[in-house]
């Protein structure tokens, strides 16, 4: 199992955008050092919910300043990057890395970012799926090219290209999405607004269609013999893939590139002497984050937009997440994994708007929490649904 560290880089009022990104760094490094196995790195725009526009440079940055924790995106949005260009950035970080690059992506959702990078809302609509066969042939491949509705072009050498498997984990939201994980062998990444139930639901969606495709059901990605992920050479669009190295990725340790080869769960994690204390400090802060961050989103299609009630929200967060005491923490994240079977947590560490107590919840989790849950599956490895 993996526990990492998910950063969304947040603004929160009066704080100067410089300060949140060098915070959001230090507080990689602290993770490093508490003994957290990655961190991932969110990517949004035109927005204080995150300041962070590249989660690619971020992380190249993060790789920089650290020296073995796996840093990743979640997600780098497919709908407004060119798939090719992504996979190139990809490659180039998990070379100079070492392998500790790992590559989440998702569809992003129809808000501004589609109009003002020229994508577009039939991009984001209609050509997830061909832009992200495109990425995985372009991270498995020496050479591609594509005749797709969105994508038209010569056969190019990928130039890096990766040092072993790299393929990416995919956001999804609906069964839809997870559905489309599972035909192409890659594992999911679960986000922080739902609970358990839901997203063992997406689990049982993502099985059911990886046993109908002859995938593997949870979620470990593996490669035909000619090296590339299942299913992608078949894909509309694609063709002039070359040969290479057949692979399998699964439950790898600290250079993997998917990280335990399975499932990613995204929560919220603060902890306090008491859970009392934990949920009240939330409920204050959280709101002054949320309120302006959730009114940023601003949708280019004809759908309204109401923003969640941040209030509501923060408490949503609190009851579904490891936010209390030590043990009320590793109770929270001990039964998530048991419920869900995802057995690699990704835990938002920001929610107290400060960076000095940022860095001092991600102590206390390292030294008080993850012991415990890893103790927990070492003793049974196999506790989970």
């Amino acid at each position: 199992m993996r526990i990492g560290v998910f950063l969304l880089a947040a603004a929160f009022p009066g704080r100067d955008h410089g300060e949140v990104l060098t915070a959001a760094v230090d507080t990689a490094v602290a993770a490093e050092r508490a003994g957290f196995d990655d961190v991932w790195i969110a990517e949004h725009h035109f927005m204080s919910y995150g300041v962070c526009p590249s989660a690619t440079t971020l992380a190249g940055y993060v790789l920089g300043r650290t020296e073995r924790i796996g840093v990743g995106t979640a997600v780098s949005v497919l709908s407004s990057r060119h798939p090719i260009a992504l996979a190139e950035e990809a490659a180039l970080l998990d070379r100079v890395s070492g392998g500790r690059f790992r590559l989440g992506v998702g569809r992003g959702g129809p808000w501004v970012d589609l109009e003002v990078f020229g994508t577009g809302l039939d991009r984001f609509e209609n050509g997830f799926t061909e832009s992200l066969d495109l990425l995985v042939a372009a991270l498995t491949r020496p050479t591609v090219s594509a005749d797709g509705a969105v994508f038209r072009f010569r056969e190019v050498e990928m130039v890096p290209r990766p040092g072993g498997p790299l393929l990416p984990v995919v956001a999804a939201t609906s069964a839809s999405t997870a559905r489309l994980a599972a035909s192409r062998g890659l594992p999911l990444l679960l986000g922080m607004h739902v609970g358990d139930e839901e997203k063992a639901a997406l689990v049982e969606d993502y099985a059911r269609a990886a046993t109908t495709s002859g995938r593997d059901p949870s979620g470990a990605v593996t490669t035909d013999g000619s090296g590339g992920a299942r299913g992608v050479a078949g894909a509309v669009g694609i063709r002039g893939l070359a040969d290479v190295a057949g692979v399998t990725v699964g439950d790898v340790g600290g250079a993997g590139k998917v990280g335990g080869g399975g499932h990613v769960a995204a929560g919220v994690a603060y902890v306090a002497d008491s859970t009392g204390e934990a949920v009240a400090a939330m409920r204050e802060s959280l709101p002054r984050w949320l309120a302006p961050g959730l009114a940023g989103y601003r949708p280019v299609d004809d759908r309204p937009y109401r923003p969640r009630d941040a209030a509501e929200y923060a408490e949503l967060l609190c009851r579904l997440h490891p936010v209390g005491s030590p043990a009320h923490c590793a109770d929270t994240m001990i039964t998530t994994i048991r419920r869900t079977g995802v057995r690699h947590l990704i835990l938002l560490v920001e929610g107290a708007g400060d960076p000095a107590r940022t860095r001092e919840n991600v102590a206390r989790l390292g030294a008080e929490v993850l012991p415990v849950v890893r103790e927990a599956f070492r003793l049974f490895p196999h506790n989970s649904r």
